[in-house]
């Protein structure tokens, strides 16, 4: 493995640092408490050229690979999680579409993803198919030259602000898996409209709305990939979506560590620092571990994606990994704020509650762990 980087790679990540200190980070709590799509943060990503980071150039991206963008996502989710959370939803429809989309579909919809002139988001999740993703029941007819769409779909991140949206139908729901197949669906779309914006016990300003789908009509151009092939879209976006939440998990982890270990100094009791006390000092060791298991933990998913190798099981790791970590790190940030780490005066209370959320989207901890475990007695096998 060689996470070295080139000259070039280097002045884009000082570039990206600089504007999380100076642009997001200052705001992040800000962002939260208004609880309002955070379009200023989108634009200035588009403005940076990072809303396709992993394109080719010749559709208008950076050219760049997942593990650059595993270190940049690092960044942005840990100055703001909102921001990082929009930036990993929008991920989720670049992906698909620069993997199986045509020529036509590139030229309409990567570049203005990539440019950052529109944002996308990946819609898959039903009140029926969560975790049990082959049980799509989102209808799709072919009458003509446009296929129908009839269903519902909950907890779309970026839903509603989104313009651009990869939707997982099926065109035979009694085959379950076999007839599951992909479409690009634009805002605005005739029959297509939003429902419930879902209030959460964090990311307030990250918009997980319904998709409502009452005889939508969808142009037949717009099917990616191939009909009945949906469910290989699915998965090689959830795999991706995996190490994208790694990546997040693992960046609102290390924001946590930094609030604690700058507040440790700080905080007189008994007479010293709380961080002279050993009990401190082993907390914030473990948390340091930790991370920094983590992160190498999805950096390796990244780099294996990068190189053509498999990297399933690798990014289930790093997904149930990371995201426990976060859960681990953010309550520990709490504790040694003490009183003061359950307000909202501090940022680590926010942390904790936007932790919980990485044990659960792209596939929750038990449904990673199966992944895992399935993959491992394959290969023992052989």
């Amino acid at each position: 493995m060689n996470f070295e980087f080139t000259d070039e790679q280097k002045d884009i990540l000082a570039a990206v640092r600089e504007f999380c200190d100076e642009e997001l980070k200052p705001h992040a709590q800000e962002v939260d408490a208004r609880g309002e799509f955070p379009w200023d943060n989108v634009k200035m990503l588009g403005e940076l050229d990072l809303m396709g980071i992993a394109v080719p150039e010749e559709y208008d991206g950076l050219g760049l690979g997942l593990l650059e963008w595993a270190v940049i996502g690092e960044m942005l989710s840990a100055a703001c999680t909102t921001t990082g959370a929009v930036y990993g939803a929008h991920v989720l429809a670049v992906y698909p579409i620069m993997l199986f989309g045509t020529e036509e579909q590139k030229d309409k919809y990567l570049r203005p993803l990539a440019r950052g002139e529109k944002i996308g988001a990946f819609a898959l999740t039903e009140p029926m198919a969560g975790s049990d993703a082959g049980n799509v029941q989102t209808r799709a007819e072919l009458v003509g030259n446009e296929y129908i769409l009839n269903g519902t779909k909950l907890f779309i991140s970026n839903g509603g602000e989104a313009e651009v949206y990869v939707v997982i139908a099926n065109v035979q729901p009694e085959r379950g898996t076999r007839g599951m197949t992909a479409f690009i669906v634009e805002k605005g779309t005739q029959g297509f409209e939003f429902g419930k914006n879902e209030e959460k016990m964090g990311f307030a300003a990250l918009p997980n709305r319904e998709l409502i789908f009452q005889d939508a009509r969808v142009p037949k151009e717009n099917l990616l990939g191939r009909e009945r092939r949906g469910f290989r879209v699915t998965m090689e976006t959830l795999a991706v979506g995996r190490i994208g939440m790694a990546i997040g998990a693992v960046g609102l982890a290390q924001a946590a560590y930094d609030a604690a270990i700058a507040y440790a100094p700080t905080r007189v009791q008994f007479g010293q620092p709380i961080s002279e006390f050993q009990a401190i000092q082993f907390m914030l060791a473990d948390m340091a571990t930790e991370i920094e298991a983590a992160r190498w933990l999805t950096y390796n998913a990244a780099w294996r994606k990068d190189q053509d190798l498999d990297f399933e099981k690798e990014a289930a790791m790093a997904k149930v990994y990371a995201s426990e970590t976060c859960n681990r790190v953010a309550s520990k940030a709490v504790q040694i704020h003490g009183g003061y780490g359950y307000t909202k005066d501090y940022p680590v209370e926010r942390y904790m509650r936007e932790a919980k959320l990485f044990d659960i989207v792209e596939g929750t901890s038990e449904i990673q762990r199966l992944v895992i475990a399935n993959r491992l007695l394959k290969e023992a096998q052989k």
